[in-house]
């Protein structure tokens, strides 16, 4: 894969929210949503969850320098410096019964390895011989007691299927046909970030030919934006160039505060949280973490953010200051404001997946 010159920056918001996929209804996210602060980037100062608890309130919101490279051996096993020293293996992406035939493009299941789960999802292939850039799509907050098979992002997959893109949706662990993550919500579900890098690492080893393993892209949604922010800073030059739509705060103490800190219908996650780690005054270390603004001076992919100003469920304020975090960073970073469209996005939509394509089209080099 082609490594990127430009740094880009893209605020990410942990990987938990409660925002849904594109026609969803908005839901509880994981720990971490809400408020957006700011991070200075920096790559010469330490950041790892271990660091010194004497950090201030600034600190505490994410507003802190981040660090560059992590030592294994003072990294907390749930933060995204143990993602960045992770070893990724997914493998064994494999094409499952045919779901649907439309007149550009075949939809399968599909399913992959990533690590010792088995995580399902959807693949659309479009009609022709390939091979054709892949786009692994990220979606958002569905309560995974009703989530189907590729439930999410129904008109992204078809719209960049019909653009001359194979789109991998990945169900996530704990979703539809997946194998069950162990305490996934108490570990601020970093394993979905797992799940999306692994993705893009059995596209890799795959040996299907109709897949461009050259050209790759990841788009989320939501919670799947805050899922690619983690992407993007936990395995920085994997893929080519990022989309997100009305992502979650980059700044995972505003997610925690928004959809999990004192919600009675969370069954007391939010104390099972802040008993296991400390609440965001008292540990502010590991709050800092789990929050990809912290890191954003890793990103060495392109990213690109669409955001409503009438979003009910993520606020506009939190993709203005990730992307004022990621252009301080050095990343190159767009932010594209839609005037009245709300989370789902309607009026702007069709516009707006115009431009997404341009984007992917021109950062993974697609003729």
């Amino acid at each position: 894969m082609r490594t990127r010159l430009t740094i880009l920056l893209l605020t990410g918001s942990l990987a938990l929210t409660a925002c849904t996929g594109s026609t969803e209804p908005a839901g509880a996210p994981a720990p971490g949503e809400p408020s957006s602060q700011s991070a200075v980037p920096s790559a010469s100062r330490s950041a790892s969850p271990s660091a010194s608890p004497e950090l201030d309130e600034a600190a505490t919101s994410g507003d802190a320098t981040p660090s560059a490279s992590p030592t294994p051996a003072s990294v907390n096993p749930v933060s995204l410096p143990a993602l960045m020293n992770k070893k990724y293996d997914g493998r064994n992406l494999r094409l499952g019964e045919e779901i649907v035939r439309t007149d550009a493009y075949t939809q399968r299941f599909v399913t992959y390895r990533s690590g010792s789960l088995q995580i399902s999802g959807i693949m659309n292939i479009p009609d022709g011989k390939g091979p054709f850039p892949v786009l692994v799509l990220a979606h958002g907050y569905i309560d995974p007691d009703i989530y189907a098979n590729g439930q999410g992002l129904r008109r992204e997959q078809d719209w960049l299927a019909r653009a001359g893109y194979v789109v991998l949706h990945t169900d996530y662990r704990d979703h539809a046909s997946s194998d069950t993550g162990r305490r996934t919500e108490l570990k601020m579900r970093l394993g979905y970030t797992e799940d999306v890098i692994n993705a893009v690492h059995a596209i890799r080893a795959s040996r299907l030919r109709f897949l461009d393993k050259e050209r790759v892209g990841v788009l989320g949604r939501s919670m799947g934006g805050g899922v690619a922010y983690n992407v993007l800073v936990a395995a920085p030059g994997l893929v080519d160039a990022a989309v997100v739509y009305a992502p979650v705060s980059s700044d995972t103490v505003d997610n925690f505060d928004r959809w999990i800190r004192g919600d009675p219908d969370r069954n007391g996650l939010d104390e099972r949280i802040i008993t296991t780690y400390g609440s965001p005054r008292r540990n502010p270390t590991f709050w800092r973490g789990v929050s990809p603004r912290t890191y954003f001076d890793r990103i060495t992919e392109p990213v690109l953010i669409h955001h409503g100003t009438s979003d009910e469920s993520c606020p506009i304020r939190w993709s203005r200051k990730s992307h004022a975090l990621l252009r301080r960073a050095g990343v190159d970073a767009d932010l594209v404001v839609h005037p009245g469209e709300p989370h789902a996005f309607i009026n702007a939509w069709p516009r707006s997946m115009r431009r997404t394509v341009r984007f992917f089209d021109r950062n993974l080099d697609v003729a």
